[in-house]
């Protein structure tokens, strides 16, 4: 705030619009990427606790994202118009596109399966004739986490988990995800062992123990549930929407498809032209990036990488004219509540990104 005699108060008026448009960071953070716990929120946070801390933050806006259920897009808009928070509401899931199908995309490891968005519901209620779908999308996705604790209750028999038990004690409408699920291990597990026990239990069936409970959730799943894990769900076409079936959904809504992109090194992703060209003609009508992971790394080569790719992914969007959303998810804790929109990799895009959440935002 000390910056603000020096620049805002000079006589030349270029000067003092030049300042505040490199103020403009500062001021106005967003997140147009919010999970809630009605998926998995790293923070248990509520749809209305996300438009309270938007309020709060004084946020340009902010937008839902829920896995596969638009279960909190009532509550968010609505609180979200009771404290005036510029608002949008969006649903995640994975698609299956066939003309990608021999190549990753944007989940690791899993060739033709792409996390996917609609973005723009105005509402949880969903039209008469897409209803089974919605109830399909939902089924699916716990038919899978279900899967999941079948097999890493075979390698966790101690403290096994019952599957039903903890989606009514986890998640407002039983949308069990496997952050819940690594979550409900580890406090079964502390509330059967203590001290070296515990460290002996984790080090025995993932190879190590972390203190650090987001760590040592994160090991969880990365051992137990990832690929190569013992529950691992390997992805099968017939598990998924197809991108066509998953759009039609999304517009029959009333919403806009909304493709989601990762960070430009895998083979799907490496001509970003190609994989907007690809989902416009398939009805996309906007792009969400996680900034954060866009610049972000311990490695300056690796950070490099990134940020070269994340410029070349948004001149993409520039050129066809798609808006982009950006935010952090939240998902998983740690995360940040907003990108910080100072850092160079990103400040030089934040004309582009505070365009997107203003065009969907109301």
């Amino acid at each position: 705030m000390e910056k603000f005699p020096a620049e805002f108060n000079v006589l030349d008026s270029a000067a003092r619009r030049k300042a505040l448009e490199e103020m403009t960071p500062y001021l106005r953070p967003f997140n147009m990427h919010c999970h809630s716990f009605f998926s998995y929120n790293g923070y248990g946070y509520s749809p209305t606790y996300i438009a309270a801390l938007a309020a709060k933050l004084g946020w340009r806006a902010a937008g839902l994202v829920d896995f596969d259920v638009l279960d909190g897009v009532d509550e968010f808009l609505a609180a979200c118009a009771a404290l005036r928070v510029p608002a949008v509401a969006g649903m995640e899931t994975r698609v299956f596109v066939a003309e990608l199908s021999d190549a990753e995309i944007n989940s690791p490891g899993e060739p033709g399966v792409a996390y996917h968005l609609g973005m723009n519901f105005r509402s949880s209620a969903v039209p008469a004739q897409w209803q089974n779908f919605a109830a399909d999308l939902k089924a699916k996705a716990n038919g899978r986490t279900r899967q999941v604790v079948e097999k890493v209750n075979s390698v966790l028999p101690e403290i096994a988990l019952d599957f039903d038990a903890e989606a009514r004690k986890r998640t407002p409408a039983g949308n069990v995800t496997e952050r819940h699920i690594c979550s409900a291990y580890r406090e079964a597990a502390e509330a059967k062992f203590q001290g070296a026990e515990l460290e002996s239990f984790w080090t025995a069936r993932i190879g190590g123990f972390a203190a650090d409970p987001v760590k040592l959730e994160g090991n969880i799943r990365s051992k137990l549930m990832k690929q190569g894990g013992v529950g691992y769900v390997a992805p099968k076409p017939e598990n998924f929407p197809t991108l066509q079936e998953m759009n039609a959904f999304i517009k029959g809504c009333g919403a806009v498809p909304t493709v989601a992109w990762l960070n430009g090194l895998s083979a799907g992703e490496a001509d970003p032209e190609a994989l907007l060209e690809l989902h416009v003609k398939n009805g996309a009508g906007a792009v969400t990036i996680i900034p954060d992971r866009n610049w972000r790394a311990a490695d300056a080569e690796k950070a490099a990488k990134l940020t070269a790719a994340l410029d070349k992914f948004l001149a993409a969007c520039a050129k066809f004219k798609l808006p982009v959303l950006a935010g952090t998810e939240m998902n998983a804790p740690g995360q940040l509540l907003a990108d910080d929109f100072t850092v160079p990799a990103l400040a030089k895009h934040y004309s582009q990104l505070a365009a997107g959440a203003d065009t969907f935002s109301c």
